[in-house]
């Protein structure tokens, strides 16, 4: 890879960053977790068009500005990371968009549910009452937002766009 063609997948993924962010307010609160599908959405677009490192960065930067800005709770990190990598990681072995949302829905939903019980109980000092909890908390949001994506990356020419602009040189 070339310097300006990195440049290019950085610039999308602060792209796809900045809309995580200014979508921020419309998350749906759940206990002590806030439920943001664009997020999941945003995961899977970049596993999909650049890569399950852009997808885990994006996820990172927009989990951490919607802390800073006091709109999700530190339960983002497990609920938007994990599936990021897996879906990338799926993406990236098969080839399949199907493999991508399956990726983050499992990542997401099961994975980073379970592992959120730890970390609300030791990190948000909230008591839990169900393992299953935030498994059930994050499923139905992951679901919506991973549809989504898989309706742009069907419908729209967002695939082409994208990779026709990382790979024109000037």
């Amino acid at each position: 890879m070339n310097h300006q063609t990195d440049l290019r997948k950085l610039t999308i993924t602060a792209l796809f960053i900045a809309l995580g962010v200014l979508l921020a307010p419309f998350s749906i609160p759940l206990g002590v977790c806030k439920a943001f599908p664009v997020q999941h959405m945003i995961n899977v677009l970049l596993a999909v068009l650049l890569g399950w490192q852009f997808s885990l960065a994006g996820a990172f930067c927009i989990s951490s500005i919607r802390i800073a800005m006091g709109m999700g709770t530190l339960l983002a990190y497990p609920g938007s990371m994990i599936g990021a990598v897996l879906s990338g990681i799926l993406y990236q072995r098969t080839g399949s968009l199907w493999a991508a949302v399956a990726g983050e829905i499992f990542g997401t939903g099961i994975l980073g549910g379970l592992i959120s019980v730890p970390v609300a109980a030791i990190l948000l000092d909230s008591q839990v009452v169900s393992l299953f909890f935030f498994v059930i908390a994050f499923l139905p949001n992951t679901i919506l937002g991973s549809a989504l994506a898989c309706l742009i990356l069907k419908f729209l020419p967002a695939r082409d766009l994208i990779q026709r602009h990382i790979s024109h040189r000037i």
